[in-house]
């Protein structure tokens, strides 16, 4: 067999590796599905001013992104965003919330709802770091 390695940098081709992956894990899991969960504040003209997304899969909510405009900030939006979804993925069944948060970001906010840093990625991307975080629901 002749086999050629091609170089392929395209969002296409990375989601092709994905959903193959996927297949595969699909497999194992025996019907399990992620499920997406997302909250979103927004105005009268339908601007996003907040919002959280992730999915639930098994027992876990996997948080990707919590953000809040710069001028809704200490207003405890983003406690309602996160108590709302944590709620919804407790209904779904969920255990455990599994998120990551840069130096510069949210530590703090998850540390006093509750979430335990369980690993921390150094020198991300080059000089910070990732802390990734757990809680049990």
């Amino acid at each position: 067999m002749n086999l050629t390695l091609i170089n392929d940098e395209s969002t296409e081709f990375a989601d092709a590796v994905k959903q193959k992956i996927v297949e595969f894990n699909q497999a194992q899991w025996q019907g399990l599905c992620r499920k997406n969960l997302g909250l979103k504040l927004q105005n009268v003209e339908g601007e996003l001013l907040a919002g959280i997304s992730g999915k639930t899969f098994g027992n876990w909510f996997l948080i990707d992104y919590l953000w809040v405009d710069d001028s809704l900030r200490q207003q405890k939006i983003g406690t309602r965003l996160l108590l709302a979804a944590e709620s919804q993925a407790k209904e779904r069944g969920c255990q455990f919330v599994l998120l990551d948060t840069l130096d510069f970001q949210a530590k703090p906010f998850y540390e006093r709802h509750g979430y335990k840093v369980q690993w921390i990625q150094q020198a991300y991307p080059e000089t910070g770091s990732k802390f990734f975080m757990v809680k049990a629901l």
